[in-house]
């Protein structure tokens, strides 16, 4: 009895989402008599709610294969034609300068995710110490109502001094609960790093901090980045807060198709 409710479950499935000789044939015996599914239904509801069920969950395991084989697909195809971020005169980066790997993040300070990506990155700096460089850039969430706020700390930290940026960076990702306290703990933070506050104060809500923001929000838009954390590792794109082992691999394809020398 089952399996008659999945044939017919399979085939009222066809009726809504293809066309077909089956799904015609379907279509005009319905025609002719539409009670043969309803009185098979209400016969046979469990077996009904078992068997579709049973088709939602086929269903999903076939659309998460079509989703792996497309990213499988985009992730071929970037080595290729990776995407190119502009590097700003003034860029910030941990690392060499001229080292052959380039990381960049799109990130969000209150997201908990990029606090998976933070430890993740800071793992990659040290396993190819001398060979990655990392640029972190803003993609702040408009739910995160302190992660704007964060962004623009870090920017104007900056303008004072790459290390104080960064300092305020790492401080910000080992206390992320710390966030909800908002300006009041940003400007705490920046004092207690040395930072010139009337400076800080002056350039925190500049159109100078705003533009820069703006502009990797635009970037990362671009490369369609919706969510946090974004990366681009020589230009391959990974979205979201992949372990180690997924970039170790991207790595070791770049070297193997000549794209790298390490």
């Amino acid at each position: 009895m089952k399996m008659k409710m999945v044939l017919i479950l399979s085939f009222a499935l066809i009726l809504v989402v293809s066309c077909n000789q089956n799904a015609s044939s379907l279509k005009e015996t319905l025609k002719k008599d539409p009670t043969i599914l309803t009185d098979a239904i209400k016969a046979n509801p469990v077996e009904f709610i078992d068997a579709l069920n049973e088709a939602v969950q086929e269903a999903r395991k076939g659309e998460a294969k079509r989703r792996e084989e497309a990213e499988k697909k985009k992730l071929e195809e970037s080595f290729d034609k990776p995407l190119v971020a502009k590097i700003r005169k003034d860029e910030l980066f941990r690392g060499d300068k001229n080292a052959p790997l380039t990381l960049i993040e799109y990130s969000d300070f209150e997201c908990p995710f990029c606090k998976r990506g933070y430890d993740t990155v800071n793992s990659l700096l040290k396993k190819y110490k001398g060979k990655i460089r990392f640029a972190y850039k803003h993609l702040p969430l408009s739910f995160h109502p302190n992660a704007m706020p964060a962004s623009k700390y870090f920017e104007a930290l900056r303008l004072q001094k790459a290390d104080l940026a960064w300092k305020f960076h790492d401080n910000l990702y080992e206390n992320q609960s710390k966030l909800k306290l908002g300006e009041k703990y940003f400007k705490s933070v920046a004092k207690k790093l040395g930072a010139d506050m009337k400076k800080l104060v002056k350039d925190v809500n500049s159109a100078a901090v705003q533009k820069r923001i703006d502009e990797d929000l635009a970037e990362a838009k671009k490369f369609g980045f919706n969510g946090t954390p974004g990366f681009l590792l020589n230009g391959i794109p990974v979205k979201g807060a992949y372990p180690e082992s997924h970039f170790v691999q991207i790595i070791d394809k770049l070297v193997e198709k000549g794209k790298v020398k390490l």
